[in-house]
């Protein structure tokens, strides 16, 4: 059981490096963690004739170890890491496999010298399996690490003027600015959508539309007015500011600017994508707001989407009088189809992505990913609002959904993090610990 908690320690400090793929956040265990832990393990195995494994996974899970970590999908994941350790298996089987692929097992001779030979001669690289994940996770991993350093790169640019017939960083600015105002729409009209789509008690969607204009409203005025005011600045028609240089220096890097971020929805694309997915979020609610409710929602396209799902719960609430609060989402993947009509309860959704696996379409169950294929799309899904105490039991797996492949956000004024919508409940037949481990979650959008 040593050998295993020193095990565990190591795999949770290791995991850090495939990034969100191992931690939401990367949490910094220490020495003290283990020597604590060890300790208690001590004292238990010695003042105890049987094991108490259950107090064991307390202590070093939710207290010594779990005591760090402050997202609850990280604590999943910590503590589906620990019950391989902190098991009767360990104890009662020889050669103990500690990950799948059983390269790694507990030593059975008790003998310190045995151990140190034996951790001597462990491969010096590890693969992605041992710490319970995809083999994609790899490549996962050195993408990140390449993006690192090209961001380092490109901090460290020089930013010289033109050479020979190169345009100027001036020059350039000018025309992306002049390309982005030529893309954008006028504001929405949101006195029009009030009585177009007037508050309803038994229609939340309309309220739903109503807020998403306001609100991609105030994005579409910043980034209207930065544009015009980078412009003018650089005619020297206006000071520029130390906002409006960030704004400059962003653009040219092809970044976001800080400006944007504040009035925007998570983002984690380049300056390209993340115009075209904006034009394309106001596309979504142009057409609502022209033909009226989708029949599919594209639950990717909004700013706030818990308050879409808040109308979806409240309009199913209304309709049955049942209090909203008696309410959970259960969710059924659909087929690869066109669909004409609106289910008669909850709503079509589109536009997420799997990673760390894929959706069998055959036996609609989650399955391991195709080599070198990172990210699946996911069918048209439906949410299906449902009582609590009527949700039907069955092996399912938690698969939390998040706007950014970051996972990580911080806790707004509403009571939602930034970056979390909501778990789904996913079919599968493996045990839901083993695509815990992986890090498989959904996904609103890409990096590209």
């Amino acid at each position: 059981m040593l050998f295993g908690l020193c095990f565990f320690h190591a795999l949770l400090q290791e995991r850090r490096k495939f990034g969100p793929l191992g931690w939401n956040i990367p949490y910094e265990f220490n020495e003290t963690d283990l020597r604590i832990s060890v300790q208690q393990l001590s004292m238990f195995l010695n003042q105890y004739e049987e094991i108490p494994f259950e107090a064991l996974t307390y202590l070093a899970g939710e207290c010594n170890y779990g005591g760090r970590v402050t997202d609850d999908h990280d604590r999943r994941t910590l503590l589906t890491i620990l019950n391989r350790f902190y098991c009767k298996d360990i104890v009662l089987q020889k050669s103990y496999a500690l990950e799948p692929s059983k390269q790694y097992c507990a030593p059975n001779d008790d003998d310190y010298d045995h151990y140190l030979e034996y951790i001597k001669n462990l491969p010096l690289n590890q693969s992605p399996e041992v710490f319970g994940m995809h083999a994609n996770a790899d490549i996962t991993k050195e993408q990140q690490e390449t993006q690192l350093l090209f961001n380092n790169i490109l901090k460290t640019q020089a930013r010289s003027g033109s050479r020979g017939k190169q345009k100027t960083p001036d020059q350039m600015i000018m025309e992306v600015a002049a390309d982005i105002l030529g893309k954008l729409p006028a504001n929405f009209d949101t006195e029009s959508a009030l009585k177009r789509y007037p508050t309803d008690y038994n229609q939340s969607m309309n309220t739903v539309l109503v807020q998403e204009m306001v609100r991609f409203n105030v994005l579409l005025s910043v980034i209207r007015n930065s544009l015009l005011n980078i412009q003018k600045a650089i005619k020297g028609l206006v000071v520029m500011s130390s906002d409006l240089e960030e704004v400059f220096q962003s653009m040219l890097s092809g970044k976001i600017p800080r400006m944007w971020m504040e009035k925007s929805y998570p983002s984690l694309k380049p300056l390209g994508g993340y115009i075209s997915d904006f034009c394309a979020r106001l596309f979504f609610l142009e057409e609502w707001f022209d033909n009226g409710p989708p029949i599919v929602y594209w639950i990717s396209r909004f700013y706030f989407t818990q308050a879409f799902l808040t109308g979806v719960q409240q309009n199913y609430a209304r309709k049955f009088t049942i209090p909203i609060d008696y309410l959970i989402f259960d969710f059924e993947v659909m087929d690869d189809k066109e669909y004409k009509q609106p289910p008669s309860d909850g709503a079509y959704v589109k536009g997420l992505f799997m990673e760390g696996a894929r959706w069998d379409r055959k036996t609609k169950r989650i399955n391991e990913s195709h080599p070198k294929q990172l990210h699946d799309v996911m069918p048209v899904i439906l949410l299906k609002p449902t009582k609590k105490d009527q949700l039907e039991e069955r092996l399912v797996y938690d698969a939390p959904v998040y706007k950014t492949s970051e996972r990580r956000g911080t806790l707004s004024t509403t009571g939602h993090s930034t970056n979390f919508v909501l778990d789904m409940r996913l079919p599968t037949e493996k045990p839901p610990q083993y695509w815990v481990q992986q890090g498989v979650a959904l996904l609103c959008q890409l990096d590209n």
